[in-house]
């Protein structure tokens, strides 16, 4: 199994500091300051404690800066990094991304979005989930209270994930999807493919989408809550104060 870092996207809405790096490389230290820890770094911490020796980075919008780093991040953490180019993340939206790095997924990844800081309590739990059959795993929230703008899930009687969007009645989710999940290798195939199902429909689909199309094939997904954990999306400029408070932490 290896880590895989969703990290290819503008982050618009973090200017100035995307003006010259993706969302994955803004600084999330306590003084937001260059040389500062990334979203980027504590995944790749995350990878390292768990024992995953190799990562693959999905890049993009400002690409160049992740290519400069690279060597320096694959010495801190002691792993080898692959660089995947998805050659419209200016245009599109990331169920293509996870579409470039499709050959990854047949090693079986750990999937993390490259704006999400979170312990590495979370990788632990869905490794502990593994086993009995399960092919893919999402870290499901279900502590926090949400709103409209959440990846929100609804989990049915079994235990498998039934619906996922950001477009539902937060009463009527089990919980939000962090953006971490573990993908088994023998389900990078059928994944693959309802990727391919979803950007080629619309290009501006979120990944999650093709979770969706894959349960709406009868493909079973699974969940693993994470308990009361503190972890945030960045997305804005108030996220990424939350993130660079809680970063302190980890």
């Amino acid at each position: 199994m290896i880590g895989l870092v969703l990290a290819a996207g503008a982050g618009r809405r973090l200017r100035p500091y995307t003006d010259t790096l993706p969302k994955a490389l803004v600084p999330v230290g306590p003084a937001g300051m260059e040389g500062e820890p990334t979203v980027l770094d504590l995944t790749l911490g995350n990878f390292a404690r768990i024992g995953l020796t190799e990562v693959a980075v999905i890049v993009g919008y400002r690409k160049e800066a992740v290519y400069a780093r690279q060597a320096a991040l694959e010495e801190k953490y002691g792993l080898k990094l692959t660089l995947i180019d998805n050659d419209k993340a200016e245009e599109w939206n990331n169920a293509y991304s996870l579409w470039c790095g499709r050959d990854a997924l047949k090693d079986g990844v750990i999937l993390a979005n490259g704006d999400t800081v979170h312990p590495v309590s979370v990788e632990e739990t869905l490794l502990a989930a593994r086993g009995g059959g399960k092919k893919i795993i999402l870290a499901l929230d279900t502590v926090k209270s949400l709103a409209d703008e959440e990846m929100k899930v609804v989990v049915g009687p079994d235990g498998g994930m039934t619906r996922i969007t950001k477009l539902m009645d937060p009463a009527e989710a089990t919980g939000e999807y962090i953006g971490v999940t573990l993908i088994e290798g023998d389900a990078a195939e059928a994944l693959g493919d309802a990727l391919k199902t979803v950007w080629e429909t619309d290009p501006q689909q979120f990944y999650e989408h093709g979770y969706q199309e894959l349960v709406d094939r009868g493909f079973r997904i699974d969940v693993a809550p994470i308990g009361d954990v503190d972890w945030v999306e960045i997305d804005n400029h108030d996220d990424l104060a939350k993130g660079r408070e809680i970063a302190c932490r980890y």
